[in-house]
């Protein structure tokens, strides 16, 4: 009998938990659809990951690293790297799925690890003087890059058409490339106070 691959075994997994709760959420996940097409048992998944709350878990973790991985942060051209961010949403949208999911439902597990963190506000970081701070470019950068995939259908199709149309999704990245082009180079200084 062949030995078996545990971290073979748990990157199935969690590729199929990272599917199955970007899907269906923590509450309408289900463990034993994850086991099914990891090719494993739940004890298995139990064993790993300890519960549904672990494995939900270390599936939004792997999505994150996966994305932050896929699509660093690129200092010296934000604009670019929020069109890459665009993409990489339109291309793989699990992350973007789970992370909402987490949102709603497992907050405290929404974000990601502080190291990460930490390492995209030094590398986006700018001057003192800059308006704006390292975290709020980032929050602004993701807000433009992901708006797209979260903006109702309706009004994607307000002007008549199509959202899906392969022009349409290219005139709406350039359009995120100089909305973001707009904020980082934008002079608004910080406002002083008014002399007393």
């Amino acid at each position: 009998m062949p030995a078996r691959d545990a971290q073979a075994t748990k990157a199935r997994i969690l590729q199929a938990a990272v599917t199955e709760f970007a899907e269906h959420g923590h509450a309408g996940g289900r463990v034993e659809r994850i086991a099914r097409e990891a090719g494993t048992n739940i004890r298995m998944i139990y064993a790993y990951f300890g519960n549904k709350d672990g494995l939900f878990d270390a599936a939004l973790a792997s999505a994150i690293k996966s994305m932050a991985a896929k699509v660093p942060p690129q200092p010296e051209d934000l604009p670019a790297w929020a069109g890459d961010l665009f993409d990489y949403h339109q291309r793989e949208p699990a992350a973007l799925r789970i992370n909402l999911w987490a949102q709603l439902e497992r907050p405290h597990a929404a974000s990601e690890p502080m190291e990460s963190y930490l390492a995209k506000t030094t590398a986006v970081s700018r001057t003192d003087s800059d308006p704006l701070t390292a975290v709020d470019l980032l929050v602004l950068i993701y807000a433009v890059s992901q708006a797209w995939y979260l903006t109702p259908d309706g009004l994607l199709r307000a002007d008549g058409g199509d959202p899906h149309d392969p022009h349409r999704l290219a005139a709406h990245r350039h359009a995120v490339i100089t909305a973001v082009s707009r904020i980082v180079q934008t002079d608004t200084r910080r406002p002083t106070s008014e002399p007393s």
